[in-house]
Order: C-alpha cells, then sequence, then structure tokens
C-alpha cells in the first residue's frame, strides 16, 4: 500500500515540477536577456534590409536606410495566429508609450494560409485590429528568411546603429521587450 501511495506521488509531481522548471527556465537560444544594470543587451547582430515586401500599410515602405539612428521594434506576425493575436495587444501598448520617444515600430505580415497573402484581407485587419504602424506585407517569406525568424509570433528590438539587441519568439516577456526598448531609448553611443 506504501508503495503504491509513493508512486501515485511520484506521478502526480513530475509532471508538476517540469511544468514549473519550464516557466523557470533560461532566455532561450537566440533570444536576448532582459537588460539590467549588470546585464546590458547583448549585440545579436546587424538588422537586415526589409526588402521583398509585397505591399505596405499605414505608410510607405522603410528601408534599413530610413530607420538609422532611430530605434526599431519589428514584430514577424500573422492575423489568424492565436498567439500572434494575444500579443499584438501588448505591442500595440508598447509601440504607443515610445513612439514620442523616438520608437518605430514595423509589423511583418508573414501569412500561414493563403486567405492571408490577399492585400485587401491583410489590409482589412490591420484596420479591425488598430494596428496603427507600419505593417509590411511578407507574402515571399523575403524578409522571414533575412530575419532567420523561426516562429510567429517573434519581436526584434534594434538599436540606433542598426543591431538586433534583443529578440523573442512566441507569446510572453512583454516586461522583458518593454525594458530593451527602454533601454535603446535611453543608450548613449
Amino acid at each position: 500500500m506504501r508503495r503504491r501511495l509513493l508512486l501515485a506521488a511520484a506521478l502526480i509531481m513530475c509532471p508538476i515540477a517540469y511544468v514549473s522548471a519550464m516557466h523557470l527556465r533560461a532566455t532561450p537560444v537566440g533570444a536576448a536577456a532582459a537588460p539590467s544594470p549588470t546585464r546590458p543587451l547583448p549585440d545579436l547582430g546587424p538588422m537586415p534590409e526589409l526588402a521583398g515586401g509585397t505591399q505596405w500599410f499605414n505608410g510607405p515602405p522603410l528601408r534599413r536606410s530610413d530607420l538609422a539612428g532611430k530605434v526599431v521594434m519589428v514584430e514577424v506576425w500573422t492575423y489568424t495566429c492565436g498567439n500572434c493575436l494575444n500579443a499584438l495587444p501588448y505591442i500595440k501598448a508598447t509601440a504607443a508609450r515610445y513612439k514620442s520617444a523616438g520608437l518605430v515600430t514595423i509589423g511583418v505580415h508573414t501569412p500561414e494560409s493563403e486567405g492571408e497573402k490577399v492585400a485587401a484581407n491583410v489590409a482589412r485587419r490591420v484596420q479591425a485590429l488598430g494596428v496603427e504602424f507600419p505593417v509590411v506585407m511578407d507574402n515571399d517569406f523575403a524578409i522571414w528568411r533575412a530575419f532567420d525568424n523561426r516562429y510567429w509570433p517573434s519581436v526584434y528590438v534594434i538599436d540606433r546603429k542598426g543591431r538586433i539587441r534583443f529578440h523573442h519568439d512566441g507569446e510572453g516577456r512583454y516586461a522583458d521587450i518593454d525594458a530593451a526598448v527602454r533601454a535603446l531609448l535611453t543608450e548613449t553611443e
């Protein structure tokens, strides 16, 4: 009887321990940790060009050279992705919070389905979702590949020198994204 109780307890506790460990795990490979006084943001390489987009909404096409000297937040997303839709309010809030401080936010809409390749559909959803920052359609995955992206959504924060200094895939870490933007807006050369 005691052996069965111990076995049952072990079977119950293993999944709980696993889930707890996953919540406490370190920053994923390829992602930047949030800045702190003792841990500045790492340099993850140059921001690639935004070439290959098929159409822009909420503004004219942007090139990397247009963004020189600016802090930039790029979000790769698509309008039918549940994770993207869950993250979008936080991305919009960060974009709005720091716009007057000089943050430029760009949405890269990379489709998961054929319907998401239709410009009218994207335009309608961008408007319905209240996205006010520029959004580029990336139907051919050109920008996706340039960033070596792998997931929806993904967020990249780029410094004034055009260097990627923070990257996060998936939902969450909104406070870290905010902290990275804030740190780069106040960073001196």
